[in-house]
């Protein structure tokens, strides 16, 4: 719980802090590299540290995920220019990579899944306390201290739950002979990385017929052929493609995907909106946010808290689904007119429909699989929401920034910025320098570029809602994971439960 706490914590300072550190180190055509190579990091090595733990235990991988974390996390501290963070920023999520899926292992293993069920409601309150705590805290630590303390304050966290894990956690010890798919998780990371690319690029930086993009497109087609290849032949695969065969385990990759990209890739553009175009302070847009946060959380521990009691599960990705499209909606609508209050009420509607779905899908995925598959299918799920969320951040910012370009060009009079770095302004002391009539243009011109974002979330959270609904409603099981389970059977609750 405390590892949990840790990468969200972070999660939610950082984000709040992005406006600040664009504002001091530049870089807006690549600020959502901050946390796309993070994302990147964390994406492909999720599945590598699934096949880690089943091979060297659980506990020997987590303690080197959290090692890596923290030692990325310092550098981060103490960059100095947006490639220098970008770059700690990818070590940094390397370690990362391994703390969720670790947590979702260790869940997995020690409880039967409708026990785990329970547990995860402990997970969404440790998640609640983060995110509660960290938009805030990101606030007050940019304005009071400086924005390198947004990542300083994960060393003592961090030193803590090192020492807890190598203390405390008792698992049971099941070594194994590596066998290491290397070619699997380099051709994986590359096919993430050029997923990325093309998507962050598409459109904006080259066209979408230019030989560059089509360059990318075919070299992602070519190196997922290789790795499906590859998976095929490996004795110990990145990802088993076994497990593909259990409908409700891709299922649940396919919507964690969708959450990755919509309920989480747009975090960043809140932030901005809410900075830039009404105009509050790091510390004011922390609290702004926090509502939003409060109705994932209560969402999240609700939905957890009611599938521990009933069992059954297909409701909730349904509703976070159908209500992600009204608050995609709903925030599309933003403008500079917009009250503060209304800006509230529509990212609450937002954060009640992430949080629905948070534990949902690793806990449906979990129950049709196999003791031996669990760390491969945590791992799996896990991924796919990371990939979703970096090619989610690519994607929008490439729309978000496309947008406020042609925005910025067509309402700003010719020559008002020329004297003004176009990556400085998120920042409110630019902002507070430009006459009134050039500072509306550019609060108009952000608030426009995100419309263009959720316009392009609504289609993406429609497929969801039909993946959601093809969902079968198999009941949580009661009973222990048992190898010789079939995939994809269950065991019916007894009635003692």
């Amino acid at each position: 719980m405390f590892a949990i706490f840790l990468g969200m914590l972070d999660a939610q300072i950082v984000a709040t802090a992005l406006p600040r550190i664009v504002g001091d180190l530049g870089g807006l055509d690549v600020f959502a590299w901050v946390t796309t190579a993070y994302i990147i990091a964390s994406s492909v090595t999720t599945p590598l540290y699934g096949k880690l733990s089943d091979i060297f235990g659980v506990k020997n991988v987590f303690l080197a995920a959290v090692a890596i974390f923290i030692a990325g996390s310092a550098a981060c501290g103490l960059a100095q220019s947006i490639g220098q963070l970008i770059a700690f920023r990818t070590l940094q999520g390397i370690g990362a990579g391994g703390l969720f899926v670790s947590v979702l292992a260790i869940i997995g293993s020690l409880f039967t899944p409708r026990e785990g069920a329970r547990y995860y409601g402990l997970f969404g309150i440790v998640f609640a306390a983060s995110a509660l705590i960290g938009p805030a805290a990101g606030g007050v630590l940019t304005d009071v201290i400086s924005w390198h303390w947004v990542f300083f304050i994960n060393l003592p966290v961090g030193l803590v739950v090192l020492f807890l894990i190598s203390r405390f956690l008792r698992l049971p010890s099941r070594p194994g002979r590596a066998k290491i798919d290397y070619a699997g998780f380099v051709t994986l990371a590359g096919a993430v990385v050029i997923a990325t690319l093309l998507t962050s690029w598409g459109g904006v930086s080259y066209s979408w017929l230019s030989p560059q993009i089509l360059g990318l497109g075919a070299g992602f087609v070519v190196l997922t052929a290789a790795f499906v290849a590859i998976e095929r032949k490996a004795a110990e695969p990145v990802i088993p493609l076994h497990i593909f065969r259990d409908r409700t385990f891709t299922l649940c990759c396919l919507l964690s995907i969708v959450a990755g990209m919509v309920f989480l890739g747009a975090v960043n553009f809140l932030a901005l909106y809410v900075q830039v175009v009404t105009g509050a302070s790091p510390s004011m847009s922390g609290l702004v946010l926090l509502p939003m946060m409060l109705g994932l959380v209560v969402s999240s521990v609700g939905s957890s808290k009611l599938i521990a009691r009933t069992g059954r599960y297909k409701l909730y990705p349904v509703l976070s689904m159908s209500l992600g499209i009204v608050a995609a909606v709903l925030l599309s609508t933003m403008d500079t007119g917009t009250p503060r209050w209304l800006a509230i009420v529509y990212m609450v509607i937002f954060g009640l429909a992430a949080g629905l779905n948070m534990q949902v899908l690793t806990m449906a995925s979990q129950n049709t699989a196999p003791r031996a598959d669990l760390g491969a299918v945590s791992a799996s799920v896990t991924f796919a929401r990371q990939l979703g969320s970096s090619v989610g951040i690519s994607l929008f910012a490439a729309v978000f920034y496309g947008r406020l370009t042609d925005e910025l060009a067509e309402r700003v009079p010719p020559g008002a910025l020329d004297a003004t770095d176009p990556d400085s302004l998120s920042s409110q002391q630019v902002l507070d320098r430009l006459a009134a009539p050039v500072r509306h243009a550019v609060e108009q011109s952000y608030a426009d570029s995100l419309t263009a974002v959720f316009h392009t979330a609504i289609p993406v959270l429609a497929v969801a809602l039909v993946c959601a609904l093809m969902l079968k409603n198999i009941p949580l099981r009661s009973q222990d994971h048992d190898t010789s389970d079939t995939r994809g059977q269950t065991s019916e609750p007894s009635g003692t439960h």
